[in-house]
């Protein structure tokens, strides 16, 4: 059951994490890399010509989507559905996609989340998640807001540097 909503949670909406679809230009570019040897060669080389389709494939399978009802992450081979009742947190390795740890304590790798897509998820999980990035947002809209308030009320500082004057010794004259 998710949680009551308040008037600090946003409204969940349903967001799709997946792979850029720039990453089809590499394909492209994958594909005229190797008709070179299998025009050249193709009783040796002709089956290359299958990597860019794959990889293509992949590009459009892999995602991640987040929504009211909970997460489903789709890898190269399976589907995993995880409702927020079963999510108890997310862990980011240092290398490698987001993971999924659940009440159960197993993890389920989340495809193509990374730390900085947290603002994303936090937005479509209606507060389930935390942003981390929100607390800085607001602590500087409110520096923002206090530093420009009433700029001509407040005093000039002046360094006590300044008003003071020194000789130094050593680079007197002898």
């Amino acid at each position: 059951m998710p949680p009551p909503p308040s008037s600090h949670t946003p409204d969940s909406t349903t967001q799709v994490i997946q792979i850029s679809r720039l990453s089809f230009l590499a394909c492209g570019l994958l594909f005229l890399a190797l008709a070179s040897p299998a025009l050249a060669w193709p009783e040796a080389f002709a089956w290359t010509l299958v990597i860019p389709f794959l990889v293509a494939a992949w590009v459009v399978r892999v995602r991640t989507v987040v929504g009211p009802d909970g997460v489903v992450a789709r890898s190269t081979f399976s589907t995993t559905t995880i409702p927020w009742e079963s999510l108890k947190g997310i862990r980011f390795p240092k290398r490698g996609w987001a993971r999924a740890t659940l009440t159960d304590d197993s993890e389920v790798a989340l495809p193509v989340v990374t730390f900085g897509r947290l603002p994303q998820l936090a937005q479509a999980s209606g507060g389930r998640i935390t942003d981390p990035y929100a607390a800085a947002r607001e602590a500087e809209a409110a520096r923002e807001s206090s530093a420009g308030d009433s700029p001509e009320d407040a005093e000039p500082t002046t360094d006590a540097r300044d008003d003071v004057t020194e000789t130094d010794s050593d680079t007197e004259s002898k």
